[in-house]
């Protein structure tokens, strides 16, 4: 059956749409077995705020998170007869403020926060999956000082650059905190899906040691079907990273990325042949064991294979 580790919802989300709840029970409608709720957490700058935030306090900020986890348990309590509902939260790394922040956080949630979805949407403190215009204030923040026209070098160089300034948050987000599932791990090609890795070989150097670190620790690697509706003919990632997870024996876990309940399980029928392409013969679920124990982040839940090929399921053919 199907399953989400990464949603959001416009009650706790400005940038999405319905209720937590409506979520939940679409989520339910549809057939899921196991859905994870992740807000984002708070940004601790006001210039980091979106325009739908406007005139909201970074406090404000904060008690709506305190407040989302809330309601998500009470969610999870609510529809545990008919639903596994995974209380987590979806990272942001603008800045070191904000991993320092996050270490607070979890500290005082304690086990409120069952898991983290590892997402980097920021280079240089400029967001990069907004629309195109700020990603490329964020691409050309790595222009040569005082060049307003480049060469390709130039523009290859900066890209590079650009490529590794992702990775190297990435890595330290992984690092510091251990994300039980890497979300969307090729983001930063959101607007030239067509670029290939291995024409930056600085920055495949940095994605080869992020994927080996998270296989080592025993991270899930989302397969995010978010990427369709941006226009993509693939989810994230794409399938030369993919190629290197699978190498590395690393693990993939589903993800619908939903902002809202329209959004709910949108182009999951389209992940089974994407995945057949790309050669994911398996996929992997996050739960929490019949007997308690810690993962290698310190947290309570823990992955476990599917016994059937998840593309099998006849769900496939009607979510969409």
């Amino acid at each position: 059956m199907p399953q989400s580790h990464h949603s959001h919802s416009g009650q706790f989300c400005k940038h999405a749409s319905g209720t937590l709840e409506q979520v939940v029970r679409e989520a339910i409608r549809k057939g899921f077995d196991t859905f994870g709720l992740t807000e984002h957490v708070p940004r601790y700058r006001v210039q980091d705020l979106y325009p739908e935030e406007e005139g909201m306090s970074i406090d404000s900020l904060r008690a709506q998170f305190n407040a989302f986890l809330t309601e998500a348990h009470r969610l999870r309590e609510k529809y545990a007869s008919q639903i596994a509902l995974l209380v987590g939260l979806e990272t942001e790394s603008i800045t070191s403020t904000d991993l320092e922040e996050l270490d607070a956080l979890l500290a005082s949630s304690g086990d409120r926060v069952e898991y983290l979805v590892g997402s980097v949407h920021h280079v240089n403190g400029i967001p990069i999956d907004f629309d195109k215009d700020t990603f490329m204030k964020a691409l050309e923040s790595f222009n040569p000082p005082g060049s307003d026209v480049l060469s390709e070098a130039q523009e290859h160089e900066r890209m590079e650059a650009f490529l590794c300034s992702y990775f190297d948050s990435q890595y330290e987000l992984m690092r510091r905190f251990r994300p039980e599932v890497i979300g969307h791990f090729d983001l930063c090609r959101l607007y030239n899906p067509s670029l290939r890795f291995q024409d930056y070989p600085i920055a495949l150097e940095r994605i080869l040691r992020n994927v080996r670190f998270a296989v080592e620790y025993g991270a899930l690697f989302e397969l995010n079907a978010a990427a369709f509706r941006k226009g993509w003919d693939a989810a994230y990632p794409g399938e030369d990273v993919v190629e290197i997870i699978l190498e590395a024996g690393g693990r993939f876990a589903l993800s619908d990325d939903s902002h809202g309940p329209h959004a709910v399980g949108l182009n999951y029928h389209r992940l089974p042949e994407y995945a057949r392409r790309v050669g994911i013969s398996e996929t992997w679920v996050l739960e929490r064991p019949a007997t308690p124990t810690r993962n290698a982040a310190g947290r309570g839940l823990s992955p476990r294979r599917l016994s059937n090929p998840w593309s099998a399921h006849p769900l496939w053919n009607e979510v969409s």
